[in-house]
């Protein structure tokens, strides 16, 4: 069967985080593409941005089919350069910029970077407590500190603890640690000694066995730690762990981490210090 393929250009005045993924959100909604994806963040100029342009309209005569641009650029001049280019064009913020100038009835900056500035000195201070807090407290390694938590997560080895701690601390500001469950801990079915001060705190992840063999196997393959009895008997007490001491859960074989945080922080109604 042949597979489509179509390059996607994401082009920002910044970053080009924003354009990514609200980009992904959409992409992910037509199966059997395959989308060759490039980032062209800093776009700030109209210098620059004739650059972008010569880089996308080159793909095009390649490929022979224009390229897909998703633009968060909101200088109009250098928007405008991009929009002259011969890929198809799709901008996030000229739909909602115009109606929202007739609704606050004033115009906007069409400054860039004002989405990433870092005016809130605080906010970012507290960014950068919360992510240190996460790595200093990333597999039970420290757990005197378990008190300044927000959230301590609970999981079997490979079950998206770690990246998930350090996503709600740099999007959200939460201060949240991991605990990897150890074989002693799933045989005696009982919630980690180190642990008993924070229960409220707690909230567990689980995986689909075939997946958590499949990840252990790429990190150790044909041990002991990867065998689909060891992974399976894990999986299976860690659930019944949560299950017994009213732990909350979620399943994170097809989430994403920021689907995972969503839940987690919808689960457990932890405030969003943060905004990305």
């Amino acid at each position: 069967m042949t597979v489509l393929k179509r390059t996607v250009f994401f082009v920002s005045d910044q970053t080009g985080v924003t354009a990514e993924t609200m980009g992904h959100s959409l992409m992910t909604q037509f199966d059997g593409i395959e989308f060759r994806q490039v980032t062209v963040p800093f776009i700030s100029t109209v210098d620059k941005a004739h650059d972008a342009v010569r880089k996308i309209n080159l793909i095009g005569e390649q490929e022979g089919v224009r390229p897909i641009v998703f633009s968060t650029l909101v200088q109009e001049d250098v928007r405008n350069v991009v929009r002259g280019s011969s890929g198809f064009f799709l901008d996030f913020f000229d739909p909602f910029l115009a109606p929202l100038e007739l609704e606050l009835k004033m115009q906007s900056a069409h400054s860039a970077g004002h989405g990433h500035r870092m005016a809130d000195a605080h906010a970012y201070a507290m960014r950068i407590d919360a992510t240190n807090f996460a790595l200093a407290n990333d597999d039970g390694s420290v757990v005197r500190d378990y008190d300044r938590a927000d959230l301590v997560l609970l999981g079997v080895s490979r079950s998206g603890k770690t990246p998930t701690c350090l996503y709600l601390a740099m999007q959200y500001g939460i201060f949240a640690a991991n605990y990897p469950l150890t074989e002693d801990d799933l045989e005696s079915r009982n919630i980690p000694r180190a642990l008993e001060s924070c229960a409220q705190k707690l909230f567990g992840l689980t995986i689909k066995p075939d997946r958590l063999q499949q990840i252990r196997n790429e990190r150790r393959p044909d041990s002991r730690y990867s065998s689909p009895g060891q992974v399976a008997f894990e999986v299976r007490a860690a659930e019944s762990l949560f299950e017994r001491h009213g732990i909350p859960f979620i399943d994170a074989t097809e989430c994403s981490i920021e689907e995972m945080s969503s839940r987690i922080l919808d689960r457990t109604g932890i405030e969003r210090r943060l905004r990305p």
